[in-house]
């Protein structure tokens, strides 16, 4: 085995390479004046964050209820077959869906049906609802009244006379 000699070149080499790694990891620069720019930072886009969007006034969700509330009578009385008097008992019953709907509209919805003339999947969401909604709030028809059958017509025949 060798033996190792602690000779004075080596005990001095080792401080002075000692002393100047602490020297130079000591120094630190804490002038945060020098900073180096970063570049920007890019922002994801949310499409759940509406904080920068800009609110809908309310001439605009009137104007949504007017056109939801005629598109709805429309699209109803495609089929129809007494459009005078079915247009009115639509009528009704469509701005009840479009007022509920408004409570819990959302500005992206209304500029995507005014300005772009699509129904998101939300805005056909809330009409279902909005539909279950306002049928249970109208009072159901009767539309059969209960009639006693008619009486039985008797028989008169010869016989019946003498009897």
């Amino acid at each position: 085995m060798k033996t190792y000699k602690f000779e004075k070149s080596l005990i001095f080499t080792a401080l002075t390479s000692l002393i100047i790694a602490l020297t130079v990891v000591g120094c630190s620069d804490s002038d945060k004046s020098k900073e180096v720019a970063k570049a920007p930072v890019h922002e994801v886009f949310n499409p759940f964050d509406h904080s920068k969007d800009e609110p809908v006034t309310a001439t605009e969700k009137h104007k949504f209820h007017d056109e939801f509330a005629a598109q709805c009578v429309s699209r109803e009385l495609k089929n129809s077959v007494n459009k005078e008097e079915d247009a009115v008992r639509f009528t009704k019953s469509c701005e009840c869906v479009t007022t509920y709907m408004l409570k819990d509209l959302t500005d992206e919805e209304v500029e995507k049906y005014l300005s772009e003339h699509e129904n998101p999947r939300s805005l056909q969401i809330k009409f279902t609802s909005a539909a279950y909604h306002c049928a249970q709030q109208q009072p159901i028809e009767k539309g059969f009244k209960s009639y006693a059958p008619p009486a039985a017509k008797k028989e008169e025949g010869f016989f019946s006379k003498f009897f």
